[in-house]
């Protein structure tokens, strides 16, 4: 299977910018594996299509303000985005320099301190922030949200709140669970009143989420490494909602990913650490009954796992309907929701 076997024509308009003014205002395209049809719905109407019992599983990670500027000791700008918090004072970054700096070599920041290149990961660097605070305040004082690459203007003020969802509540992403961003109180509150169940993981997205495939051949692939947190108490909840019939749906690829990299000869089990999960068509996904997930990126290792729930060949004719309908894509686009009506 080749990442070529995963394309699709994406008119550049159609890649969202902003976020809409209301967070649950976009539209919802929705996805029924059993009978291959499609529905266009807006993402207000989503307690319709779920019920009491049910369990919809969000990752609560929080989006760090990961990027910052800096200068080398000769005064070459430097961008500097965080992909993994490794410790108090370091990081693994992507840096954006004209000259790669060398170990022991000096990055300025605007508050006076200043960063120090331990070495390098592949296309990494490990920086050592030479600051009496830890980073995350450092991060807190001078970063900006750290947009995707898609996304082609800075970040404002008004996305330190937009591009987080709003029960995010553990600091360590460096790009938001974008599924979630739909999702404001209100809806929230509908859907409790549903008798609708929430719980909770926590994978930290990293910056690698953005990274192009750079083989033909998807099987030779190896995927960044995230890290990830399933609760017993969430592990509890969908043995619970299983023996009673409800629905485990995930909300975002990240919820997938998790709740695959903790299960073990099928059972959902509590787990903390690393995981380099790579799910694509062949693997057989156990964990989730349903999934709400935004629209990825061509050739992208997240449109391979939505493939491998609903199907290469239906996820590709949903994304060209999308497309026809004039959807909005990626970060701050709508929203697919993938489940069986009965």
């Amino acid at each position: 299977m080749k990442k070529s076997d995963f394309d699709f024509d994406l008119p550049p308009e159609l890649i969202a910018q902003a976020p809409l003014p209301e967070r649950s205002a976009s539209r919802l395209l929705w996805l029924d594996p059993a009978t291959c049809t499609l529905a266009d719905r807006q993402f207000r109407e989503l307690p319709s299509f779920l019920r009491a019992g049910d369990l919809l599983v969000f990752n609560d990670t929080r989006v760090l303000p990961a990027r910052l500027y800096g200068r080398k000791d000769s005064g070459g700008a430097v961008e500097i985005l965080i992909e993994r918090v490794t410790g108090a004072h370091e990081a693994t970054v992507q840096l954006g320099v004209s000259k790669k700096p060398k170990q022991g070599g000096r990055i300025e920041l605007g508050d006076g301190s200043h960063a120090t290149v331990l070495g390098r990961d592949g296309a990494f660097f490990r920086l050592r922030f030479e600051s009496p605070e830890p980073l995350e305040g450092l991060l807190s004082k001078l970063g900006e949200m750290p947009l995707p690459p898609y996304i082609e203007r800075h970040a404002d003020a008004a996305d330190l709140e937009r591009y987080q969802t709003v029960y995010a509540r553990e600091p360590g992403a460096v790009a938001a669970p974008t599924a979630g961003l739909h999702f404001d109180e209100p809806l929230l509150a509908r859907l409790r009143e549903l008798g609708v169940d929430s719980g909770y993981v926590t994978l930290h997205v990293g910056a690698g989420t953005f990274q192009p495939m750079r083989v033909q051949d998807i099987h030779q692939h190896t995927m960044h490494r995230e890290w990830l947190n399933v609760g017993a108490a969430l592990v509890e909840k969908v043995r619970r909602t299983r023996a009673a019939g409800g629905r485990v749906i995930a909300v975002g690829t990240t919820v997938v990913r998790a709740l695959e990299a903790a299960s073990r000869d099928g059972q959902l089990q509590p787990f903390a650490g690393e995981t380099q999960i790579f799910i694509f068509p062949g693997y057989r996904i156990t964990s989730i009954d349903g999934l709400v997930t935004n629209f990825h990126l061509p050739q992208s290792t997240l449109l391979m796992l939505v493939s491998a729930l609903a199907g290469r060949e239906f996820v590709l004719e949903a994304y060209r309907h999308a497309v026809r309908e004039r959807y909005r894509f990626f970060s701050y686009g709508d929203a697919m929701l993938i489940l069986p009506r009965t």
